[in-house]
């Protein structure tokens, strides 16, 4: 009894089998099945070779909240060269809490020379080239973004040759901590001295003759310093055509949270607008000569996140591309075998098509006897 009933279940599972087997003697090879399989077959290795491919890769997502931290600090990373000795300028930070800080608190004036040697002009170049590339196509962006702490170094080199020339610049590096409000970096003539109604630089003693605010901008960033991302303002170089003359960047900080397989930091990325002009009191272009970096925090905050795509996802998309070539593929042998098949059947009955006569209201389908027939009957 439990034999017979193990064989009534076998049966019942056998009938619902949805992949028959078809006995080998009841195949029917051809060279254009073959030809077709082929086909198939090298279309679904390149497909599947594309599909891992694109699996291996990965993208940045980027979402939008607003910043709700606005207790801490703001970190800013500054590496300037001035065309003018260490002891005629003088920087510091004024934001809009009155609150000035000291460039002591973390900047380092060193004298160098103004004029790049071979190698640092080729660092600069190269810097400019990418600066130009990224303002035309922004999806490097985020090459950059998954590049981060594993490509070279964006500071400058240090010089490769031993000049004997004397120090005609000097380089302001290092960070400054600040309030999270919109505020003022700048470089102008004259030590900062603190004053009850702001601040006040000695630029008295400094004869206007000496003035050369020609600089270059090594490094500019905003925040915790992230080794291989590139900022907007890196790699710039301005010359100034008087000796009075004001440059002006008015920049635009946007608090970044970036999230990748190599690196989580929090930064900050920042957009510029540059403005220069002459300092001339009678034509009422008025001001004071010097390097000012305006910038204003945005209230919105950015969180870029490498994302990559799941396992079972690669598994379905790769089902997908095998299933459907094979349907695809047998469906077109089908018609394609159809269509051969009509052809070749018109040329058939064409070559063989009976005669048919009607006599006494009988149907004769007979073939008309020839010659030979009737001598085969005789």
């Amino acid at each position: 009894m439990r034999r017979l009933n193990r064989k009534k279940t076998l049966n019942l599972v056998k009938e619902l089998d949805a992949f028959p087997k078809v006995p080998v003697s009841y195949v029917e090879t051809s060279a254009i099945g073959g030809t077709v399989s082929l086909i198939a077959f090298t279309t679904m290795a390149l497909l599947t070779i594309m599909e891992f491919s694109v699996y291996q890769d990965t993208w940045m997502k980027y979402e939008y909240e607003v910043d709700k931290d606005f207790s801490s600090k703001l970190r800013i990373n500054i590496d300037i060269t001035v065309a003018m000795k260490c002891h005629y300028v003088g920087a510091d930070v004024l934001d809009l809490a009155e609150t000035m800080v000291a460039p002591a608190d973390g900047l380092v004036y060193e004298p160098v020379i103004f004029d790049l040697s071979p190698q640092q002009r080729e660092w600069q170049r190269m810097l400019q080239t990418i600066q130009s590339r990224l303002q035309e196509e922004h999806s490097l962006q985020d090459v950059i973004f998954k590049s981060a702490f594993k490509s070279a170094s964006t500071a400058l080199p240090p010089r490769e040759d031993n000049s004997l020339q004397p120090p005609d610049a000097c380089r302001i590096h290092g960070h400054l901590y600040v309030n999270k409000v919109a505020g003022n970096f700048h470089i102008t003539v004259g030590k900062a001295i603190p004053h009850p109604r702001g601040h006040a630089h000695l630029a008295a003693l400094v004869s206007h003759d000496s003035y050369n605010f020609s600089h270059r901008i090594d490094h500019l960033s905003f925040g915790e310093l992230v080794p291989g991302i590139i900022n907007p303002l890196d790699g710039t170089e301005k010359i100034a055509i008087d000796h009075n003359q004001m440059f002006q960047y008015f920049i635009t900080v946007v608090p970044t949270k970036l999230n990748t397989y190599k690196i989580s930091a929090d930064t900050h990325q920042f957009s510029v607008t540059e403005r220069e002009r002459a300092i001339n009191h009678a034509a009422g272009s008025h001001g004071v000569s010097g390097i000012f970096m305006k910038y204003d925090l945005s209230s919105l905050m950015v969180t870029v996140t490498e994302e990559h795509m799941p396992f079972w996802q690669f598994l379905v998309r790769l089902c997908g591309i095998i299933g459907g070539i094979f349907s695809t593929t047998g469906m077109l042998h089908g018609i394609g075998k159809f269509i051969v098949e009509i052809i070749c059947c018109r040329f058939r009955l064409g070559a063989y098509k009976p005669v048919t006569s009607v006599q006494d209201g009988h149907t004769n389908n007979h073939l008309p006897l020839t010659k030979n027939s009737i001598h085969s009957t005789s």
